[in-house]
């Protein structure tokens, strides 16, 4: 998977440097998180001294330029980035538990019936969208009814 994205770099006429392959082990690594740009060099920082909070950046700005990953941002002021494995067209949903701050991704693409309808409708052609659902995710959840069954018995 490395060898794939890297050849994309070289083939848009970037180098290949160990900094960006090592930026690149960890959103793989990660593959199921939204990493922020400091949680990415707060893990290459504790491998590679050498590489500094403003290569990983201009790292991730290049990386989301040639479509190797996608920015996302969940209105909480921090930009974060996931591995665009080209298997997709980034139709996919977030849920964001306003207590613990967790994201979950919903594979399921629910709006592609709204999308033909409003394509076909006012002309429009779609590109991408983002759907974001705002709740208590079920761990919250759950401790919360835990902490509520040992308030009782109290």
């Amino acid at each position: 998977m490395i060898k794939q994205f890297m050849e994309k770099l070289q083939k848009e006429g970037y180098k290949y440097t160990n900094q960006r392959e090592e930026v690149l082990r960890i959103l793989l690594r990660n593959k199921d998180s939204h990493m922020s740009c400091d949680e990415v060099h707060g893990i290459v920082s504790k491998e590679r001294k050498d590489v500094g909070i403003a290569t990983v950046y201009r790292t991730l700005q290049l990386f989301e330029k040639l479509g190797l990953v996608y920015k996302i941002n969940f209105d909480d002021g921090v930009s974060r980035y996931e591995l665009n494995f080209g298997t997709e067209n980034h139709h996919h949903h977030h849920l964001i538990c306003t207590n613990c701050g967790s994201v979950t991704e919903v594979k399921l693409d629910l709006l592609e019936s709204l999308e033909d309808e409003i394509e076909k409708e006012e002309g429009f052609t779609i590109q991408d969208h983002n759907v974001k659902f705002y709740g208590i995710c079920k761990d919250c959840k759950d401790k919360e009814k835990n902490a509520n069954k040992k308030n009782n018995k109290e």
